[in-house]
Parts: C-alpha cells; sequence; structure tokens
C-alpha cells in the first residue's frame, strides 16, 4: 500500500525524526551529545552521545527502556509548555549537561531523570509533582526544576529535595516563562543558576490580571471547558517580576523601571554580573541591565529605543574580557556590537550568536536573504565565512570542536559534521526517512522589492506545453520566513504542484532577514503591505513564465498568518485570487495576544482605527470568491472565535463559504489521518475551484 505524502509527512514529522537535534558539544570539544530519534518515523527521541576522537555513537538514555509498558504520560502544564515551543515530538524533547561534563538531566513522562556520564548509568531521583524543564548547576551538584508553581532543587544524588519557592495563590508561578514569553519572545526558560551552583534567578509570574477564556470540547460536551488566561490586545498582562533566590530560599526582588513590562531576556555567564533585557509595554523602548544580586539594583548599560519597536535578538552577553557583546538593529542592518560599538560590517544581517570569545563572536548571518551562513567577526575587523554556498546552516561550539548542520537546495537531506583541528571531519548519522520526492524549485527575486520568491511546477512539466492554476502558498508575516535555500522546505509545495498546480511561496516585507526598514514597512499595515506583496510575486512569476501560469484562476492557502493572508487575499482582492483556503487564521487583532499584536499594530484603546482596517471581519460582505476556513477547536494560540466571528459575519452578510472544525485539535496537525485528509480535502476544494 503507497502512503500519501501527505501521511508521510505527518508521520516524520516533515521529514526531521531521525535528523540529530538539540546539539551540544562539552567544554573540552572531546564528546558531542544530540537527541535522536531510532529512525525517520518513531518521534521518541533519545540521548546520544559521539565521541569525536573515534566516531563511535552510542545511545545514553532510551525512553522507552526506561518506561517500559507504562508508556510517556504528559502533565497539562508539559502539553501547554511543548504547544509553545511548537514541538511534536515525544520521549527526550530536552536535556541538560553540567559545564564539569559529568552530570546530564532531563524530564521524562513528568519524573526526573540523572545521567551520570561517565559510568553512562541513568536512575530517576524523587521529585514532587510534573517535572518541568530541569537544570543543572554549572558545577553539577544540584538539579532544578519548576513543578506545581514551585521551584525545587535536589541533590544530583537524590538526596535533600526541596522547595526554594513557593506559589502564594493559584495564579502565582515560579521558575516558568509566562505565556507571552514562550509565545512571542522565545524565552521559554524561567531561571537561571548561578555560576557558582549557590543561587539562581527566578522568574516569578502572576496570571491574577489577565482575563480567563475558555476552550471548550464541543465533541465531548460533558467535558468541563478548559479555563485559560490569554492576555489580548489591549488587556492586562501577567505580573512578570526576577529575583535572587539562594538555596536556602532567601530571595531579594530584582528591581526595574516597570514600565518596562516584558522580561525579555536573562543572561548569568562567568564572565561578569547578570545581565538582562527588559522591553516596554509598546516595545519601543528597551533597556539592558546589569544586576546586582546582592541588594537587587540594577544598571543601564545600553538603552534603546525604535519608533516602530525594538527587536529582541539573542540574549546579551559578556565576553571573557568583559565587554558586552550585544545583537541589535544600527544603520540600517542587524549587527553584532560590543559594548555598542558594531563588529559586524555593513552587508550582513545578523541571525544570531553562536558563541563568543576573547577576540571575535561566531554567528548565524545572511548576506543573501535565502541563506544563513556560520561567520566569525574578529573584535580587530576581520571577517571568515565559516560556510559558503546556497544552504541554511547552524552550528554548536565547544572547545575546539565545532559541529555545523547544513540544509541545501542541492538534496532534500540534513547533514550534521563535526569539525576539530586535530581530526579529520566526520558525520553524526541522520536517520531520517528518504523524501518521496525531490522538489525542483527556482528561487528568483520578484518586482520592485525583490522578493525572495520561490516557483515549482509539477514534476516533468514542459515549459511551454500548458498554463497551469496558480496556487500561492505563503507564511507571509512577521518573525516567519519561508523561502530559504533548503530542498526540504519546499517538500510540500512540489507534492502540491504536483497535484496540478504552478506554487508559489514568496516572502514580503515584513519577514526576517532584510533589515530594519524591510521588517518595519508592516507597521499599522500588516493587511495592506503583505498583500501588495504576494500580488506583487504573482505578477512576477506571471512576467517571467507567461506560457506556463493562467492567471485566470489564481488559488492561496495558508495556516496561522498564512491563513489570515489567504482569507484577506479573495476578500479584498477577488480580482486578483479565485479561491482561498485559510487555516487557523486570525481574523480580529484584538483576539490575539498583546506582545505580538501590539508591537505591530499599537494598543486597540487608543488606536482602535488601525485594528479596523487590519480587520478581516468588515470586509465579510465583499466575499464572492469560494472560501474554505480551517480550525482546530482546541487551539489556544489562535483561538477558535477567530473563524467562528468571521463565519458569523459572512453568514450575516448571506455569504457563501466553508467551515472545518477541527476537534480536539491545537495550532498544530500532527496527527497521521487529520493531516492526511486535511491536505487531501483543501487540494479537492482547489481543484474543484481552479478547474486543475
Amino acid at each position: 500500500m503507497t502512503i500519501s505524502y501527505p501521511r508521510l509527512a505527518a508521520r516524520t514529522l516533515r521529514f526531521t525524526l531521525g535528523i540529530p537535534r538539540n546539539v551540544t558539544v562539552s567544554p573540552d570539544g572531546r564528546t558531542v551529545r544530540f537527541i535522536r530519534t531510532p529512525d525517520g518515523v518513531t518521534r521518541t527521541g533519545q540521548l546520544w552521545e559521539y565521541d569525536v576522537a573515534t566516531g563511535a555513537e552510542s545511545v545514553l538514555v532510551d525512553p522507552v527502556a526506561l518506561l517500559g509498558e507504562e508508556g510517556e504520560q504528559l502533565s497539562a502544564e508539559e502539553k501547554s509548555r511543548r504547544e509553545r515551543s511548537r514541538e511534536s515530538a515525544a520521549g527526550l524533547v530536552g536535556y541538560d549537561v553540567d559545564e564539569t561534563g559529568r552530570w546530564a538531566c532531563f524530564a521524562l513522562s513528568g519524573r526526573l531523570w540523572a545521567v551520570h556520564l561517565g559510568a553512562k548509568a541513568v536512575h530517576p531521583l524523587p521529585s514532587v509533582g510534573a517535572v518541568i524543564d530541569p537544570h543543572l548547576d554549572p558545577t553539577g551538584r544540584l538539579i532544578a526544576y519548576a513543578s506545581g508553581g514551585a521551584l525545587r532543587v535536589i541533590d544530583v544524588g537524590g538526596r535533600d529535595e526541596h522547595a526554594i519557592v513557593e506559589p502564594e495563590s493559584a495564579t502565582e508561578v515560579w521558575g516558568q516563562a509566562e505565556f507571552i514569553a514562550a509565545e512571542e519572545m522565545d524565552r521559554h526558560r524561567g531561571f537561571w543558576w548561578a555560576p557558582d551552583g549557590r543561587s539562581l534567578l527566578v522568574e516569578r509570574y502572576d496570571d491574577a490580571p489577565v482575563q480567563t477564556w475558555h476552550i471548550a470540547d464541543p465533541e465531548h460536551p460533558e467535558r468541563e471547558p478548559v479555563a485559560q488566561r490569554y492576555p489580548a490586545a489591549g488587556t492586562s498582562n501577567a505580573e512578570v517580576t526576577l529575583w535572587h533566590v539562594d538555596l536556602d530560599g532567601n530571595r531579594t526582588q530584582i528591581h526595574w523601571d516597570l514600565t518596562y513590562e516584558y522580561l525579555g531576556r536573562v543572561t548569568w555567564n562567568p564572565h561578569g554580573d547578570p545581565v538582562i533585557q527588559v522591553l516596554s509595554r509598546d516595545q519601543k523602548s528597551s533597556q539592558i541591565l546589569t544586576v546586582d544580586v546582592a541588594t537587587g539594583r540594577t544598571s543601564v548599560v545600553r538603552d534603546l529605543s525604535d519608533p516602530a519597536w525594538v527587536e529582541l535578538s539573542s540574549a546579551p552577553r559578556f565576553a571573557p574580557d568583559g565587554s558586552l557583546v550585544t545583537v541589535e538593529d544600527a544603520a540600517g542592518w542587524r549587527r553584532v556590537l560590543r559594548d555598542g560599538a558594531p563588529v559586524s560590517p555593513d552587508g550582513w544581517q545578523v541571525r544570531g550568536l553562536v558563541e563568543v570569545f576573547e577576540d571575535c563572536v561566531v554567528t548565524a548571518a545572511s548576506q543573501e536573504p535565502t541563506e544563513v551562513q556560520i561567520v566569525r567577526f574578529g573584535f580587530d575587523g576581520a571577517v571568515t565565512e565559516i560556510t559558503k554556498g546556497a544552504a541554511v546552516h547552524g552550528a554548536v561550539i565547544g572547545g575546539p570542536t565545532t559541529v555545523i548542520i547544513r540544509s541545501g537546495l542541492d538534496a532534500v537531506g540534513t547533514t550534521v559534521v563535526v569539525h576539530r583541528e586535530d581530526f579529520e571531519s566526520a558525520p553524526i548519522k541522520v536517520l531520517a526517512e528518504p523524501a518521496p520526492h525531490e522538489p525542483v524549485v527556482t528561487l528568483i527575486a520578484a518586482g520592485e522589492h525583490q522578493l525572495r520568491t520561490a516557483v515549482l511546477f509539477p514534476s516533468g512539466h514542459q515549459p511551454g506545453s500548458r498554463r497551469l492554476p496558480v496556487l500561492m502558498d505563503p507564511y507571509g508575516g512577521p518573525h516567519a520566513q519561508r523561502v530559504l535555500a533548503s530542498a526540504r522546505a519546499f517538500l510540500e509545495a512540489q507534492w502540491l504542484a504536483d497535484q496540478g498546480f504552478c506554487v508559489i511561496v514568496s516572502d514580503g516585507r515584513g519577514t526576517p532577514g532584510r533589515g530594519h526598514a524591510w521588517e518595519r514597512a508592516v507597521l499599522h499595515e500588516l493587511a495592506t503591505v503583505t498583500l501588495d506583496d504576494q500580488v506583487a510575486a504573482l505578477g512576477a512569476v506571471a512576467e517571467a513564465y507567461p506560457d506556463d501560469v493562467d492567471t485566470t484562476r489564481v488559488g492561496i492557502t495558508g495556516w496561522s498568518y498564512g491563513g489570515y493572508l489567504s482569507a484577506l487575499a479573495v476578500l479584498k482582492r477577488p480580482d486578483v485570487f479565485h479561491a482561498a483556503v485559510a487555516g487557523a487564521p486570525v481574523t480580529e487583532w484584538r483576539l490575539y495576544d498583546t506582545c505580538y499584536t501590539e508591537r505591530y499594530l499599537g494598543d486597540p484603546r487608543t488606536q482602535p482605527e488601525v485594528y479596523d482596517r487590519n480587520s478581516l471581519l468588515p470586509l465579510a460582505p465583499n466575499l464572492e470568491r469560494p472560501l474554505m476556513l480551517i480550525h482546530g477547536l482546541a487551539d489556544d494560540n489562535v483561538v477558535a472565535a477567530h473563524t467562528l466571528q468571521l463565519s458569523s459575519a459572512l453568514l450575516a452578510a448571506g455569504r457563501a463559504h466553508t467551515v472545518l472544525p477541527l476537534s480536539g485539535v491545537t495550532h498544530m496537525t500532527p496527527q497521521e489521518v487529520v493531516a492526511e485528509n486535511l491536505k487531501l480535502l483543501q487540494v479537492q476544494f482547489l481543484k474543484d475551484h481552479l478547474g486543475a
């Protein structure tokens, strides 16, 4: 029996299972550790160890062996945490190693486990409640973990388990990132060990000010709706504070100007005091502060401002010489700065820091926005490209060893290669399932704004042989990039093309990797700018392939922001777009969260007109094209009310449309049967209405 592409993609988590992930390198560079599933279809991650000298791989932790027939059980808190990080795998999805290289720890099925790395011995530790996000202290003596709103500590040998801080109300939580930090600021941690392992910086948040929404399960009316604190645009956020806590529970609050409402970044490394970055509610101002843990006082070391918004990037940190290294927008480029002075030159958009050394920084950076290279920027001005070519690269460094992860246009697979000066470079095994087809993708720079755009035709299509219906397949919004020099990124797009379409994927203004002005072009104008750029990309492809595309048959499909853009396209530009499938769309920005929405549209209480002109609801009477709306009823990020409110507005306007509710499905759709049938139904809808 042949397995369909949509089912195979769901089964393999888009062909990511079997690829080494969560790679770490020991400080001496002798050992690489990583999580990898045993094959390309099993979701259970195992912890592996790679010996750099011998090239031998060995399993350190096998969750199946540890849990036996009992299997993995996840707490509600862990499920929520994985939803925030878009984690669909099982088994080990994270681990921590102390700086001495003696111990590792991890959470599995709500329990705490430790690994003696020298003996390769795994044992459970006594723990209370469901264990969340355990971390070893740098000296390898203690493990801290969050559970039940408290932060708890235990000796690696299993002795003296106790809480060092505990909640005093049902809405108070210690040691975990609040919803906004995890969902919108890419901060998933809530505590940070001191270098000496004798104290920690700990986040405390209180959700009491946040409104309560309810996520119901209509398929099971006997079940109580799930109460969720959701900070929608213009409403109150959680109250977030930071504390210095010692092992006896003595604590000191860290003080800063609380008009800077968001705690964005926290770093505590051996080269200086802790550094935090805070952000104002409107995100136009940010401060980078050093912390005196003894008194709780902070000192401003960098004051950042932007008339649109300040972008959070890699956490600020001290170099070994005591200088402060940051990633900031400066003179049109995202740069590495050292004590406020640029280190990276014009022409490079820095994506993030990999490592900071005495005389240089190693970064992920781009000149061509579809590529991500590993680049060393010396404090003396020297620039060394560690990687080159049409690919997306990542890196992890420990001592003299560097691990390079590469995904390119030349092949579908990902490679993970260990480099060390005194040894020949060697790959770590990748066990991913082979892709059932090779994408044939052409990248172009489209239109006035040189929009990076991918064009895919059906396999075997002969140029000029027939004019195909067009399917636009964007995300198209801020903070996400679809058009990258990675063949694996276009596997689904090629499958869609093979259903009889010319598929176009285009990154418009607002997407990452193109600089300050490019990203901020969407300020207050998400609907106008992002849709205009999709129209421009379509026009450029039609001009480049006049005998291969039929612009009288144009469909558009997308999920999340791409769903918003798809519905917007047929509501606002029915002269261009002839059918749309909108998955989990934001339809009314007042229903989306504070941090993301207010960054781009401001405060709805003071700028209601901005929200009105970016909402889909007022456009409902304009619908004259086929529109399918899809939404997971258990979605706690883009709640189902978005689709239901648009559907109600369409019904009130007498506009026919299709709604596909997904019972029990969140913002992700990893279930095989759901993912397969969902994709097949979308394609059939588009074929029916575009004549493909």
